[in-house]
This record gives structure tokens, C-alpha cells and sequence, in this order.
């Protein structure tokens, strides 16, 4: 039976189409799946984006997908993994990418979730979350037919490929705000907030990698995966996102290096900056204790003090404590404590 052009039942069905020796044959209505699927040489993908229960039942059906993978599909909310079912692989990714910041020189995050059914004639990729279109990479895999004759495994690699390259602008926004916080520290006056966007950004690095680190052993498992699932001309591209995830696992890993590096500056910074204003209260106590002393003893009730009758005695203790307090204050200038 040939695949036909008809408009999709749902919303959430974005794709249904059929592929044939590397070309496009046409799109494929949910129930001609299983008829499409006994021709030789052929396979469908279609995309779904946060399909309901039902959809995704209908799906079930037509590829004879596990309930377990289903039910993880229909939730969402997964880690990043890799599952073998009976006739298919279930994979779960966590897409990413840059949000709108609510602060000016701050990085937002938006995290969505992308599962992936491959089977040896059919890949059904689901969406949930913020995710970017896949138009783009339909549409690539479309463009390189000599590429798209290895079936779902070349659909899964351009799949993986598209949302580990949408990690690379996020670890350069991440650096990026850690550069303007690095002049922030070094530059500008002391704050709570300075340490409040410090841990902010330690935060936005530990769960860039927990999106990031799995991706790494299930790439490189799909690279090794001796299946019908995954052609041996395929597995090398598998080993292609390998190396990125590892190029951005290095990336978060030494800017998480240099953040931790920051954050012991700025508190040695505040440290040091807590000493001198303790040394210049010390010396100003000092200072003023001169002309406290010296008016607690003339303060006292005594008839007999030290020049008391004298005419010269007031100015000439004035003058001492004065001559006193400069002398202090010129000391204290050059060892640096005002």
C-alpha cells in the first residue's frame, strides 16, 4: 500500500511520513502505519509534540511499542536513558535552551524532554517541554539521501546530534555571565547578592551536567550497540555526539573549576576587606582614647593636679593631646591602617 497525503488527525502529530531508499515518499496516515511498514526498504518517523494518552496508545498499536516506554513517554519528567524493549529502543533526552533572562547579564535555562521509539523500520520522536522545532532537522536529514538510506538509526543520530549542538550556547552563555561576574567581584563594591548569583550560576552548571553526563555513556553505547536497530555505518556518527557530550562535559567542568576559583576569591576579598576596616576602627579607637584619658583624669575631683593654677596648663594640654593624636594618626597613615 502506498503511503498517502492526507491531513493528520491531531495537532500533536507535527509529522507522519514515509521514507523510501533515502527519499521522502509521502506523508502516512496514523492507521495505514502498519501497512506502510511490510513494504521492503521502507520506514516511517513522525513527530509528536506532547501527545495525550490516547495518540500515544494509537501509536502503541500501529509499532507495537512496551507499555513501560509509553507510560515513561506519557509523563515525561524522565532521566536521560537508554531502554531495550522486545523490537525497540527507547531513549529519553533532555533538550535545553536559552531562555529570556529576567536580569540583564544572567543566563535562562529552559529545560524540555525528547523521547525517541526506534525500531528497525521506524523512529517516533515525542516532545514534551520547552524543545525547539525538529523542521530543521527533518529537513537535513532530508537533504544528505546517500545518509537517510540507513534508516531510524541515521534519524536518531541527527536527533542527538541537534540537541547536544543546543548545549554549546549555553555553556558559552554560563561563561560568559561568569566573565561579568568575575569583573563584578574584582571591580565593584562587596555584596550578598554577589554570593547569591555565584551560587545561582553553581546551580545552572550542576544541572546543565546532570543533562549532559548521561548523554555521554548512551552515546557511546549506541556507537558499540551490535542490533538491527543500529547499522554498523551508523554507529560511527553515534561516536560523533560522543565527543561533543565530552567536549561539553570539559566546558561545564572547567567553568565549575573557575566558579569555585571565584567564589574563594570573593570570600578571601571580603575577608580582607573585613581586616582593614577592623584595623581602621582599632586605630581610630586609639586615636580618640588620647584626649578620653586625658579628660577622665582632669575630670576627676581632685584639688591637687599637675598644673592645675598654672596659666599655661590648659593650652599646653590641649596642645600635648593634640600633638598626641597627630602623631597617632601620622603612624597609623604609613603602616596602612587609615
Amino acid at each position: 500500500m502506498e503511503p498517502t497525503s492526507t491531513a493528520l488527525a491531531t495537532d500533536a502529530v507535527i509529522a507522519s511520513v514515509a521514507y523510501a531508499a533515502g527519499k521522502r515518499s509521502g506523508d502516512v496516515v496514523l492507521d495505514d502505519i502498519s501497512e506502510v511498514l511490510k513494504q521492503p526498504g521502507t520506514f516511517v518517523w513522525i513527530g509528536l509534540c506532547e501527545p495525550d494518552e490516547p495518540l500515544l496508545r494509537k501509536v502503541q498499536n500501529e509499532f507495537g511499542l512496551h507499555d513501560l516506554a509509553i507510560e515513561d513517554a506519557l509523563t515525561a519528567h524522565q532521566r536521560p536513558k537508554l531502554e531495550r524493549y522486545d523490537n525497540s529502543l527507547f531513549i529519553v533526552l533532555r533538550t535545553a535552551q536559552l531562555g529570556r533572562p529576567s536580569i540583564p547579564d544572567r543566563c535562562a535555562v529552559e529545560y524540555g524532554e525528547t523521547h525517541v521509539f526506534l525500531g528497525r523500520n521506524f523512529v517516533v520522536t515525542v516532545r514534551h517541554g520547552s524543545a525547539t522545532s525538529y523542521a530543521g532537522v527533518r529537513t537535513r536529514a532530508e537533504s544528505t539521501p546517500k545518509l537517510l538510506k540507513q534508516g531510524p538509526a541515521f534519524v536518531c543520530y541527527t536527533v542527538m546530534d541537534f540537541i547536544v549542538d543546543q548545549y554549546f550556547p549555553i555553556v558559552a552563555a554560563l561563561e560568559e555571565e561568569l566573565q561579568h561576574l568575575e569583573n563584578h567581584i574584582f571591580s565593584e563594591s562587596f555584596s550578598r547578592e554577589t554570593t547569591t548569583q555565584i551560587y545561582r550560576l553553581r546551580r545552572d552548571l550542576l544541572a546543565l551536567k546532570r543533562v549532559v553526563s548521561p548523554v555521554i555513556e548512551m552515546s557511546l553505547r549506541l556507537s558499540r550497540f551490535e542490533d538491527e536497530q543500529i547499522p554498523a555505518a551508523s554507529r560511527p556518527y553515534f561516536r560523533d555526539v560522543y565527543d561533543h557530550c565530552l567536549r561539553i562535559n570539559e566546558m561545564i567542568d572547567s567553568v565549575r573549576d573557575l566558579l569555585g576559583t571565584a567564589l574563594e576569591a570573593h570570600l578571601s576579598l571580603i575577608s580582607v576587606s573585613q581586616n582593614e576596616d577592623t584595623r581602621k576602627l582599632a586605630a581610630w579607637a586609639a586615636i580618640i582614647a588620647v584626649p578620653t584619658m586625658v579628660a577622665g583624669i582632669y575630670g576627676m575631683n581632685f584639688d591637687v593636679m599637675p598644673e592645675l593654677r598654672w596659666a599655661f596648663g590648659y593650652p599646653l594640654v590641649v596642645a600635648a593631646t593634640v600633638g598626641i593624636c597627630l602623631t597617632l594618626y601620622v603612624r597609623f597613615r604609613k603602616s596602612h591602617w587609615l
